[in-house]
């Protein structure tokens, strides 16, 4: 194995996580699992959510990775690219934090972009936050943001349609 493979399984381990945040973020957050999410996207003054236990399943990914990768854990039965998948998962879910956490609902620093992609994020996240519930929506990725024009526009189709209760802010 070259130092180079083991790069692109994380590069593209980390990029696939966004697929898998997406998918897990519309169909299990805003489904199933809404009981563990609907406190992150209402009003309170609490440390942690309910909706960080979301970010210890995304932990117990990378472990899990990490043992399956690891000799030490699975002796000749080791998969060398699940260390460097697990890698890939742990960088996507820092790069998450800092992004989601930090940036756009300002839990760990305080700083308002003005332009360039750093806005596109918190104001794509922000239209995610418009809605009231977890029916309709949009923005559900983490990292990759979407037109915030087209994403107000697909909001207000939704409202039109009846699939979501959008907040009076965005409804103008």
């Amino acid at each position: 194995m070259t130092v180079l493979i083991a790069i692109l399984i994380v590069l593209a381990s980390a990029a696939a996580m966004e697929l898998v945040a997406w998918s897990s973020h519309k169909y299990i957050m805003h489904g199933f699992g809404w009981g563990w999410h609907r406190d992150h996207h209402e009003p309170h003054d609490k440390l942690l959510e309910k909706n960080d236990l979301y970010a210890l399943v995304g932990a117990a990914m990378s472990i899990s990775m990490f043992a399956v990768g690891s000799p030490l854990v699975m002796g000749q039965h080791a998969w060398w690219p699940g260390t460097w998948i697990g890698l890939g998962i742990l960088v996507y879910g820092i790069i998450y934090t800092l992004i989601h956490d930090g940036l756009v609902h300002q839990r760990y620093f305080r700083w308002v972009p003005k332009r360039g992609y750093a806005k596109r994020l918190v104001q794509a996240h922000k239209l995610h936050h418009a809605t009231i519930g977890k029916e309709g929506g949009v923005s559900f990725g983490f990292v990759v943001a979407r037109d915030p024009v087209r994403l107000k526009q697909e909001l207000k189709e939704q409202r039109r349609r009846g699939i979501a209760v959008v907040r009076e802010a965005v409804e103008d």
